[in-house]
């Protein structure tokens, strides 16, 4: 069952599920919570679920002006301090990984563990293995027809509202987000990188990521795309749980970037 919260930034639907420790699951770009489906099981078996949906997406209605990704995340952080009333794990999709980490370098208090899946910390333009394709994706296009049809099922602003979210979205991943690895080396909470070896952004850009991130751990699924978490459930449920449970220390016999870095969860060489 879900409900909804007033937020300062708009009012957000959201679900809860299972019993432990809070966990927000931030869904991807043009998703709902229905496509976290295949995790919810067995993390709502070791974990307190929470899972909001973005402004302009599910249940969440749109608010005037274009869509950002700073103000998402100030959306999540409303929602960790007044509905989950204090500092979680946070495992984000694709748009939101993008917000996790966001929130992560903004609000460490809040932030105890991350999991980022196919996310970027620059605009489409300079990370999407095809950049073309946002020149396809308009609101009527094949390719949309997923996603068109999960928002018209469940919009409060209806299906002719459809062009215009389509519209903010792609305008949003043509410019943003602009994080640099100053940026996102202010991410303190422990964080596993994960992407598909066929994925929407390039390797060379997670390779990024996962570097720019203190202590980052890094984890490239083989046979898998940006959907790996419908793809390969089982391996993606076990790398989040294991991740969220697991000592702050990686202890490995031949360090090399952990041990130049002397990154927080490295070990000595």
């Amino acid at each position: 069952m879900g409900a909804y919260a007033d937020l300062p930034g708009v009012r957000t639907w959201y679900e809860t599920e299972g019993d432990g420790d809070p966990l927000v699951l931030l869904h991807g770009g043009f998703c709902t919570n229905e496509t976290w489906g295949a995790q919810r099981p067995d993390l709502a078996g070791a974990y307190r679920l929470f899972l909001p949906e973005r402004r302009a997406h599910g249940h969440t209605p749109d608010v005037a002006g274009p869509l950002s990704y700073r103000d998402m995340a100030d959306d999540t952080v409303a929602f960790l301090e007044r509905v989950v009333g204090g500092p979680a794990h946070l495992v984000g999709w694709s748009d939101g990984g993008v917000v996790a980490l966001l929130v992560a370098a903004a609000r460490p208090d809040l932030v105890r563990r991350v999991v980022v899946i196919g996310a970027n910390f620059r605009p489409g333009p300079e990370c999407f293995t095809d950049p073309a394709m946002l020149d396809a994706m308009t609101p009527d296009s094949p390719d949309m027809e997923f996603f068109r049809e999960m928002y018209a099922a469940v919009a409060p602003d209806g299906a002719d509202h459809w062009p215009v979210v389509a519209a903010k979205v792609v305008d949003m991943w043509r410019t943003q987000p602009t994080l640099s690895p100053e940026d996102l080396g202010r991410v303190r909470a422990p964080t596993l990188v994960v992407a598909g070896d066929d994925d929407l952004m390039t390797l060379e850009h997670t390779a990024a990521l996962y570097r720019a991130i203190p202590g980052a751990r890094l984890a490239v699924v083989p046979g898998a795309s940006h959907l790996v978490p419908l793809e390969q459930p089982e391996r993606i449920n076990r790398m989040v749980l294991d991740h969220l449970a697991g000592d702050a220390e990686v202890e490995t016999m031949m360090p090399v970037l952990r041990a130049a870095s002397g990154a927080p969860g490295g070990a000595a060489g």
